[in-house]
């Protein structure tokens, strides 16, 4: 919040937003959970195996039955893009999907697999810095291009 703040204050916003690339991308990813057009758990975060010191996916359990319109539609066109790793199991005469949850961190961990906490870590804050990098050059050598010439 203190670097929204500053970015409003300053009259720099576009450019702040630009270094929340990965916080953006998180909310959008979520969107379908955040506004429950899936179930969304209470705790939506990796789950920590600690026999093997590794963290897995969380998960949420629903029909593809119950969902309204536009939980179908995110549930199909997420599916088919591959951004979630979905289980079909027919229980109690219907069927019914387990799905991991939809923020950046459990999806970094589809993309890798079980992973430790501290690699997760890095392979996060390198996400960011390449985010922060792009954000630098739109800002800087690409500036003509998106911002005003004043």
């Amino acid at each position: 919040m203190t670097f929204a703040v500053v970015g409003i204050l300053g009259h720099f916003s576009k450019t702040v937003l630009l270094f929340f690339i990965p916080q953006v991308l998180n909310f959008l990813y979520s969107v379908p959970q955040l506004f429950r057009f899936i179930p969304c758990p209470r705790h939506r975060m990796p789950k920590h195996d600690p026999e093997t010191d590794l963290l897995h996916i969380s998960r949420t359990q629903f029909r593809v039955s119950e969902l309204n319109v536009i939980g179908r539609f995110c549930y199909h066109v997420f599916r088919h893009l591959r951004l979630i790793r979905c289980e079909l199991s027919t229980e109690d005469g219907g069927q019914t999907v387990t799905c991991n949850n939809f923020t950046i961190i459990n999806f970094a961990i589809l993309l890798t697999g079980p992973i430790r906490e501290d690699r997760l870590n890095r392979l996060l804050v390198g996400f960011q810095l390449i985010c922060a990098l792009f954000a630098f050059t739109i800002r800087y050598p690409l500036a003509h291009y998106f911002y005003d010439a004043n």
